[in-house]
């Protein structure tokens, strides 16, 4: 096919190994980046990645290229799929910004809370003139982990990820290129839709919080099968509840976590709880070895400090989001909410209402 898009896979983490195997085993041009070379080793011995799953899909996916040359990495592709924590947004976007050029779609996979809105400041901040659409998914399209040097298991891949672009009205754009690699694509409203449809913000922080004890214990658990219970689903549903409210502040509808299990995974209960258990793509997803790892480090300053910081400018409280970052900080003696995006760091402080809702599509960049 003449129109199929070339990718750049930024990140060669659990995400990024799976989605460059993957489209390389679909049949697309794709190139990986990494920051450190020791995560590309394997792929560059072998050429590719090796993709494994539970439900059918198998197989070797070449790799064009895997480099830790971001100019290399970029040159000549169509769509860069930035597959990195939120935390390292900033840096991508300073090391891409003099390489990027005019029609390139960046995506961000997911963006979390905000992020494509700090992803385009920093490629201004650093002079970038290239004509680029920046996007951001509203969360990641695999459940998926890297099993040695070039290898990724695949567990699940999400039914409906909804994605959206810094100029809402190119958002049928960026879907017609990406969907001849992923259909599961859908429009999402605008930035701040996607960010504040953020269910890692809900789950990630707050079952490992609520599980410190058992995650630094010698002992195996499944994460979101063994680290849910009833007591601790109910704490993720006031999470839930005081998100959705933030977004209403914005005057945006917000999808419960209970919705977007179903929309994502078909999986459907009476509560929270009952659809967590439900998701048979949670199976077998073990929980972290440790509470300095990125469902604090990163879900923390770049999901739940930004929900909170946009809610209290608008005066919606957020007592049990504000207990989640505050035991966050103590448990990883860290002050997320300084190094986190408030609207402070992201330049917004002193934007109304409705100057914000031109910012989520596009009029103020």
């Amino acid at each position: 096919m003449n129109n199929k898009p070339r990718f750049a896979v930024i990140g060669a983490g659990h995400g990024g190994l799976a989605m460059a195997g993957h489209l390389g085993l679909m049949g697309f041009d794709v190139k990986l980046y990494n920051r450190t070379p020791e995560r590309l080793w394997g792929v560059i011995a072998t050429g590719g990645i090796q993709i494994e799953s539970d439900f059918g899909l198998k197989g070797f996916g070449k790799v064009l290229l895997a480099t830790t040359n971001m100019q290399e990495a970029i040159e000549d592709v169509d769509i860069i799929m930035v597959v990195v924590p939120a935390t390292a947004h900033k840096f991508i976007a300073a090391q891409m910004a003099e390489h990027l050029k005019d029609g390139q779609i960046v995506v961000l996979n997911p963006g979390r809370t905000f992020g494509a809105l700090e992803f385009k400041q920093t490629l201004l901040e650093k002079n970038c003139k290239a004509d680029v659409i920046i996007a951001e998914t509203q969360t990641f399209i695999y459940a998926s982990r890297a099993m040695g040097p070039g290898q990724a298991r695949i567990f699940r891949i999400k039914n409906s990820i909804p994605i959206a672009s810094i100029r809402a009205h190119l958002i049928p754009e960026v879907l017609k290129k990406l969907r001849i690699a992923y259909p599961q694509f859908v429009p999402g409203d605008n930035i701040f839709k996607t960010s504040l449809d953020n269910i890692g913000a809900v789950f990630h922080p707050t079952i490992c919080v609520l599980n410190a004890g058992w995650i630094e214990d010698d002992s195996e658990f499944q994460f979101y099968v063994q680290g849910v219970t009833p007591s601790v689903a109910k704490v993720l549903e006031a999470v839930d509840a005081e998100r959705v409210k933030v977004a209403e502040s914005l005057g945006i509808r917000a999808i419960t976590a209970r919705e977007w299990l179903y929309l994502a995974y078909s999986a459907a209960g009476e509560n929270l709880y009952d659809a967590m258990l439900a998701n048979p793509g949670y199976r077998g997803i073990l929980a972290p070895t440790r509470l300095n790892m990125r469902y604090l480090t990163e879900d923390v300053p770049t999901s739940l400090v930004p929900i909170a910081s946009i809610g209290k400018k608008f005066g919606v409280e957020t007592p049990t989001i504000n207990s989640i970052i505050k035991l966050a900080c103590i448990l990883n003696q860290t002050d997320y909410w300084a190094s986190g995006r408030t609207v402070e760091n992201l330049n917004i402080a002193n934007l109304s209402l409705r100057e914000l809702r031109l910012l989520a599509i596009g009029e103020r960049l």
